[in-house]
This record gives structure tokens, C-alpha cells and sequence, in this order.
């Protein structure tokens, strides 16, 4: 028929392919393999599927390039081959196509979790590279998916149009046709028309009924051309292998519902196959555009602000009287009497808030959210719990979360924290669905009154939202802006790695002097030589001075702590004017150690 790819949408409905992960899987790839990186070492399997949904009907075949980009590339060691992968990725669509009358899409997906380590530049130059690529191969449209951030897409879409191919922004939107932070299909439609995409759309998803709810949405406020990508429903685990039970007859039942309420171009995403795009291409042969109804501006209510913590807070007195928060690790075992005493010792020295570290280490300590609750009843003292993304995934993060806010535990250190091969537990894995960064930006959204998807859960957490900060690098700027980052996610306030270079104090009071929030500078008193030595060099983020190292240089017993505290005060001393309040970590939970110190502030503050 011919035509460019935008000529023909505006006169017919082009059919798509379906999944590729699945069906690699399906053909005995190993879910932990890089799909993309079969481009270069397994081509012929790659071109096979190709075939497989050109011969079903597909008109619109997608490269295998999803996630061939720098930041998961580079976590598998091969961010070198970018432009090789997605060049390779075009050109075996380009040779399956074969001179069909048939388009090639070059495929790009989210970053995932390694853009939390890229700089906004660098997040731009990832889109850059994996695009310019895809078009010197040859691909005839860009197809952006799956992405569930809508900031994320349009910087995509930006750099998919210096290409000057047409492109198609696809969206995964959750339940209720919202994304994360509670953007609306609508608001999403309208900022990606602006943006300058040719199509808008979605793919993903919980399955095809979800997908045509938000398509319908999505056609109320835009006269762009319409895009449909449903999964084939929810999978089912059985026998150690991932089904999906949405038949190919019903799968195109509902895309002839889809084009009806204006999409052109509709294929499918997880768990379809060549079968479902065949029975979908018989349903839609010869369809046209449907009529589309005249669109207008839908008023909605903008995403509120980023949210500041609800009720009173340690910090409120902030700025009033020098604050001082202590660090005391929950028990191993069932008997809470120790920490009990110290929250109350610490209490009566003067102590603001006590922070509970979850799980140090990656070894098994006493759940800190429960132990969080019973030190707010049993001793009146705010408490700091320390949550990690080590432990739970998504889910369990934001059930947990409000459980907390339930429990009246108001205040919460956000940290990525330890892998699980660090500790003692074998056959313990690692999660990480989010990381530092992300777990800040879930906490402001349960703060407004949002879960992670955006649907409500009522008044909000009201959570006081903290983050670490390590000043003990060679590049502070990094760590700055690593800072920074957390502050725009909604983090209030920040608590350091222990600092003994008064220098490197003063540089971090310079440097993060603009983020406007307090950083509380940590505090870690030397028991002995064999303690200061230890630390520095086997501890990640400590970095003690050769003057004090060699102060404290075989001194042990009573000698070492006089010592230390001794070092403690003197920096304390020398740093308070430059500072409203301290973060104590007593060494080996010695809490008499950090009641001595308390006093000593709370004296001088």
C-alpha cells in the first residue's frame, strides 16, 4: 500500500507485534538473561520471532531494544555496547522485514533503577545515544513503553525527536489509569501531545479491559492518534514458569474495542504471542480510523506540592535549641529491657529522638518498627526508624509504611541499605524494588495522602522524612548532589556518617548550606586504637584522621573511652557554632557513652 508510517495511521489501523520477553522466555532464555544482548550473540533467535509475528499479521514489528540502554547495560558490565546493541537490534527487524510492506519501531524502555545514579545530563544522553542508534539502523518510528514516570518519558520523547522520526510515548499506567504520584491518564495525554509526540498511548498494565478504560480517557482531551498495547493479563505461576490465561479471541475482542475508541496502531505486551497478534490481525483487517468525538480541556486538580511532614517533630525545635537524636540498635533476641533503659536515660539527659537502625549489616536484629511504637509508649521519646529497601519489595514497603503511621511512629530515615550477602543469613536475598531516592519520593506520596500508583489512602502519613549523607568522599560535590536529589524527593532533613576531619565538617556545612534543610553532622566516640584503626579501614563511609588515630593508638579499656570522648567533645566544641544539633552513635551500644555527650551539648546549646 505504502505510505510513511504517520500517512498510513491517519487512514488505517496497523497492527503490532506482541511480546518479546515472553516469548524468548517461552524458547528457553532464562528470565536473569539480557534479552538485548542476544542481538549480538544469538541473532538468528531473534530474527526467527521477528518472523514468527510478521507471518501472524503483524504490519508493525518492534526491535529488541527495550532495555538496551546505558544504565542496565552498565550494570552488567557491558554499557560500551549501546549503540552496537540497538544498531544490531535495528537491523535484524530491518532484515526480518525483508521489503514487506511492513514498519520497523526501535523499541526504548525506562532506565529502571540505575537512573537513580545518573545526573539529569546523563539521563539525557542515555535516551541520546540508544535513539540516534536505533535511527542509523534504520528503524522507521521510535516506540517509547512501558514507562511509568511520566518526567522519565518526556525527556525520552525530547530525545527521540532530534532523531526526526515520529514517535510513539506509551505510558504503564496503574490502577485507576494513574501513574506514580497520581499524575491522570487525561493530565499525562495533554503533557505528552504538548511535548510533541506523534502518538499517545498505553501498554502494559494489569490487561486489556484497564488498558481500554485509560485509552478512553485518553481520547477525551487529545485528537492525537491513538496507541494500544495491553498485556495479556495478570500472570499465573505455575510449574515454575509464568502463564497467562487471556485467550487470543478475547485479547481481540477487547482490541476491537480499542480501535473504536481511536486507536490506530494496537499490538500487545507481556504474555502475548504470535497466536493472539494473528487472531487480532483477522478481527482488524481493513479496519479504519474510528471517529473520533471533538476533544476539549478537562479541568482536573494539579498534583499537590511536595508535601512537608505533618505534626510536631523533633525538628521543631530546630533552630530553637540544639537538637541531638542517638542511634541505639534493636535487640537480637526478644528482650527489649536494655534498650528500654537507654531510650529513658537518654530521655532524661536531654535526648530528642532515638534512631533505629533496621537490620545493621544485613544481620537479624528485632523488627524496628514494632520496637519504634513501644519506646514511643513505654518512654515518651520520638523515635527515627531507619527503613531499608533490602528487605521488601513495593508492597510490603508501603503496607509496612502505614502500618507505621498506625503505630504512631512519625519519622522515618530513608537508606537503600546493606546487601543481604553481607550478613550471616544464607540463602537471604536482596530485594531493592526501590532505592534511597525512591523510598523518599514513596514516603512524600503516602504523606499526601497517595500510594505509589497515586490512588488515595486518606489524610497522609505525615511522616518527618529523613536521608543519610556521606561527607566522608574525595568528591563531596557528588554526595551533594546525590543530597540534593533526596530534598526534591521530599527528604526534611539529613543525618551524616561519623565526621572527624573538622575540614571536611567545614565543607560539608559550605556545601550544603543552600539545600535548606538541617544536617545533623554524626558522631561516633573511639573506644581504642585497635577501634580507630579498625574503622578506618574497613568500615565504607569512615574516615578518621591520622592526628586522632594516632591519639587514640593503644589505648584500650577505660583509657580508650576517656580518650575518645575526650575527641568527641573537642569536635563538638569546635563545630557547634556551625550547627544546630548532632546525630550520636554510641559504639557497640553503650548508651552511658551518648548520655555523657547529650549532657555535654544540651549544656553548651
Amino acid at each position: 500500500m505504502g505510505g510513511s508510517f504517520l500517512e498510513r495511521v491517519a487512514h488505517e489501523v496497523l497492527i503490532g507485534d506482541g511480546a518479546i520477553g515472553t516469548m524468548l522466555y517461552a524458547k528457553g532464555v532464562a528470565l536473569d538473561a539480557n534479552f538485548e544482548h542476544l542481538n549480538l550473540v544469538r541473532p538468528q533467535l531473534v530474527l526467527d520471532l521477528h518472523a514468527e509475528y510478521l507471518a501472524a499479521g503483524a504490519q508493525v514489528i518492534e526491535t529488541n531494544t527495550f532495555g538496551a540502554n546505558y544504565a542496565k547495560l552498565s550494570a552488567i558490565g557491558i554499557g560500551g555496547k549501546v549503540a552496537e546493541i540497538n544498531r544490531q537490534g535495528a537491523i535484524l527487524a530491518r532484515r526480518a522485514a525483508n521489503g514487506r510492506d511492513v514498519f520497523v519501531a526501535g523499541s526504548m524502555g525506562p532506565l529502571g533503577r540505575g537512573k537513580q545514579e545518573l545526573n539529569d545530563e546523563q539521563v539525557r544522553e542515555a535516551f541520546l545515544v540508544q535513539a540516534a542508534s536505533l535511527a542509523e539502523g534504520g528503524v522507521d518510528l521510535l516506540i517509547l513503553e512501558t514507562f511509568s514516570e511520566l518526567d522519565e518519558l518526556e525527556t525520552a520523547l525530547a530525545a527521540a525527536r532530534q532523531t526526526g522520526l515520529p514517535v510513539v510515548a506509551n505510558l504503564a499506567f496503574g490502577e485507576g489509569s494513574r501513574l506514580a504520584g497520581g499524575i491522570e491518564a487525561e493530565d499525562a495525554a495533554l503533557r505528552l501531545a504538548a511535548a510533541g509526540a506523534s502518538l499517545v498511548g498505553a501498554n502494559c498494565g494489569a490487561g486489556p479491559l484497564e488498558l481500554l478504560a485509560t485509552l478512553k480517557r485518553m481520547a477525551a482531551v487529545t485528537d492525537l492518534p491513538l496507541a494500544a498495547y495491553p498485556n495479556s493479563g495478570f500472570p499465573e505461576y505455575v510449574d515454575g514458569r509464568y502463564i497467562y490465561r487471556t485467550t487470543p479471541d478475547y485479547f481481540a475482542a477487547r482490541a476491537e474495542e480499542m480501535v473504536a475508541a481511536g486507536a490506530v496502531l494496537v499490538g500487545g505486551c507481556c504474555g502475548t504471542t504470535p497466536e493472539h497478534i494473528r487472531v487480532m490481525a483477522q478481527r482488524l483487517k481493513g479496519a479504519r480510523p474510528a471517529a473520533r468525538v471533538a476533544v476539549g480541556a478537562v479541568s482536573r486538580t494539579p498534583v499537590a506540592e511536595k508535601a512537608q511532614a505533618l505534626g510536631s517533630s523533633f525538628l521543631d525545635r530546630w533552630g530553637k535549641e540544639m537538637v541531638v537524636t542517638v542511634e541505639l540498635d534493636p535487640p537480637k533476641g526478644l528482650d527489649c529491657s536494655r534498650i528500654l533503659a537507654g531510650s529513658r536515660a537518654l530521655k532524661e539527659a536531654g535526648a530528642d529522638a532515638i534512631n533505629l537502625a533496621e537490620n545493621p549489616l544485613a544481620r537479624v536484629r528485632m523488627g524496628n518498627l514494632a520496637l519504634a511504637s513501644l519506646i514511643r509508649r513505654e518512654v515518651g521519646i520520638e523515635v527515627i526508624a531507619h527503613i531499608t529497601c533490602r528487605d521488601r519489595n513495593l508492597i510490603g514497603l508501603q503496607s509496612d509504611l502505614m502500618g507505621a503511621s498506625l503505630l504512631g511512629v512519625s519519622s522515618i530515615l530513608a537508606v537503600t541499605g546493606d546487601p543481604a550477602s553481607l550478613g550471616e543469613e544464607a540463602g537471604a536475598s536482596s530485594v531493592f524494588d526501590l532505592n534511597s531516592f525512591t523510598l523518599i519520593k514513596l514516603l512524600s506520596d503516602l504523606n499526601r495522602g497517595v500510594n505509589a500508583l497515586g490512588n488515595p489512602i486518606g489524610a497522609g502519613t505525615g511522616f518527618t522524612i529523613g536521608a543519610a549523607f556521606n561527607p566522608n568522599t574525595q568528591k563531596m560535590e557528588v554526595q551533594v548532589a546525590r543530597l540534593a536529589k533526596k530534598v526534591a524527593n521530599g527528604a526534611c532533613f539529613a543525618q551524616t556518617q561519623p565526621i572527624y576531619d573538622l575540614e571536611r565538617f567545614e565543607q560539608m556545612v559550605e556545601q550544603t548550606a543552600h539545600l535548606g534543610i538541617p544536617v545533623l553532622p554524626g558522631v561516633l566516640p573511639l573506644v581504642g586504637g585497635r577501634n580507630a584503626e579498625f574503622l578506618h579501614n574497613e568500615v565504607p563511609g569512615i574516615s578518621i584522621p591520622d592526628s586522632i588515630r594516632e591519639r587514640m593508638a593503644g589505648k584500650v579499656g577505660e583509657e580508650g573511652v576517656r580518650e575518645g570522648l575526650a575527641i568527641a567533645r573537642e569536635f563538638i566544641e569546635a563545630t557547634m557554632g556551625r550547627v544546630g544539633g548532632y546525630y550520636l552513635i554510641p559504639p557497640f551500644g553503650k548508651y552511658e557513652i551518648a548520655v555523657e555527650l547529650v549532657k555535654f551539648i544540651k549544656s553548651r546549646g
